[in-house]
């Protein structure tokens, strides 16, 4: 899903009011390199990556997502009415 240039500057913005106060957590099934499919502008989508993993945490489960793969199972098995 797209964020519109005044959306990514808002979420921008919230993550510098928050740096150094308190946590925020992100899960993403994207990697940061596919960020620019939902981010379109390519240095506001860097700067907001350069916000989240300044003196971050980086985890990667390497796991599929549940959601995902049952949303992806239901498409191609519908449940009869």
């Amino acid at each position: 899903m797209e964020l519109d240039r005044r959306g990514a500057e808002l979420l921008f913005q919230v993550l510098t009011e928050r740096e150094e106060k308190a946590s925020v957590a992100i899960a993403s099934n994207e990697s940061f390199s596919g960020w620019t499919k939902t981010f379109i502008d390519p240095r506001l989508c860097a700067a907001i990556v350069d916000r989240l993993t300044f003196g971050g945490n980086i985890i990667e489960t390497g796991t599929d997502s549940y959601r995902l793969a049952h949303a992806r199972q239901k498409q191609h098995h519908p449940i009869p009415a």
